[in-house]
């Protein structure tokens, strides 16, 4: 077999340390990224760049967002949506107040803003968990939401509700075709998963772990939990916001309240149920079935029609999607709570080990 570690010597530190300890995993990832950065802009159709890489993409960004908060640090939330919102106005006024700021740093201080906003709602944290931690970050979905509807200044005073969102330029280059669009999403999506990942590697990481498995005994050894808690709402929204920002600039190129309502909250908590809570890698295995699943279900709709000539209607395979969707939250939390990362592992394990895979 070729995947196998037989040969493969650390004598370092570093070297054992490191994010894809094997030489396998190592070209694996070089011939993903070459793919994605060379390949996939050449040969994609619009369709497939606009319609389902770019919206991978930026819905894995908010599924890491919400994994470092719920997976690692264990503290639930259902606000997802009003802090990608609030990613997104923000950077809109940036952009529209103050031209001469350019696009990454408007995304970045709306990040830092959401990061803002995400440390007050998580203050009942220290006192609230579970359930009820939940319901507090539900009043803060419909608080930014009803702020956002009432409030004309951050609408630019628009009647409409909807708003065009301005084109995004770095150095004088206007991203505006679905190549250009794709690169920069996947270029700003794998930094910042790149960055969670060794976050989550390091000290930040052990104690966010520590906190979720056990708050006593994390703070019996020397962890300060306030500390650590609101530091995961601030990442956290930080990443949704970022999130936001390009869901409105890369893929529906408006701005409005309605794109971020508490349905999309729930989407970005399925991916990490579906794909693995507290897992890098679960964000994108989540966010990749969530995007490509109802499309599969829209084709073979189609399918079943041509072959047995009837008519199924796009209500029909709407209400297939949803109970799909639940069935397999229900079977994941009772077979493979860890999802399908944890599934992966399981898979790369045995072939290590084969032709002794248990």
């Amino acid at each position: 077999m070729l995947y196998r570690q037989t040969g493969q010597f650390k004598t370092t530190y570093a070297a054992d340390q490191q994010i894809f300890p094997l030489r396998q995993d190592r070209i694996a990832m070089a011939l993903l990224l070459a793919i994605a950065f060379v390949a996939v802009p050449l040969i994609g159709t619009t369709y497939w760049l606009t319609a389902i890489l770019i919206p991978f993409l930026i819905l894995s960004l908010a599924a890491i967002g919400l994994n470092i908060l719920t997976g690692y640090a264990g503290q639930l939330s259902l606000g997802t949506a009003a802090f990608m919102a609030i990613g997104a106005f923000i950077t809109y006024n940036f952009i529209l107040r103050m031209p001469w700021l350019g696009a990454i740093p408007s995304i970045i201080l709306a990040g830092l803003c959401a990061a803002g906003v995400g440390l007050a709602f998580g203050l009942p944290s220290v006192r609230i968990k579970g359930f009820y931690l939940a319901v507090a970050t539900l009043a803060c979905q419909f608080f930014v939401l009803w702020v956002l509807q009432r409030v004309d200044w951050l609408k630019n005073y628009s009647t409409s509700g909807v708003i065009t969102a301005q084109t995004i330029e770095i150095f004088g280059y206007a991203f505006d075709s679905p190549a250009s669009k794709y690169l920069l999403t996947l270029s700003v999506v794998a930094v910042m998963a790149l960055a969670a990942k060794n976050m989550m590697r390091g000290r930040t990481g052990r104690a966010f772990m520590a906190v979720r498995d056990m708050d006593v005994a994390a703070s019996v050894i020397g962890i300060r939990i306030m500390r650590a808690k609101l530091l995961a709402f601030a990442i956290s929204s930080f990443y949704c916001a970022v999130a936001g920002a390009l869901y409105t600039y890369m893929y529906l190129l408006t701005v409005e309240p309605e794109a971020f309502r508490l349905e999309l909250s729930f989407r970005v908590l399925f991916m990490i149920i579906i794909g693995g809570v507290g897992s890098i890698l679960g964000s994108f295995l989540g966010a990749a079935f969530i995007t490509l699943l109802p499309i599969l279900l829209n084709r073979g709709s189609e399918w079943i029609s041509g072959i047995f000539n009837v008519d199924i209607s796009h209500a029909t395979v709407s209400h297939f999607e949803s109970i799909i969707f639940g069935s397999l939250i229900i079977i994941f939390l009772i077979v493979e709570p860890q999802g399908l990362a944890r599934l992966w592992q399981i898979a790369k394990e045995k072939m290590r080990r084969w032709p002794f895979p248990y």
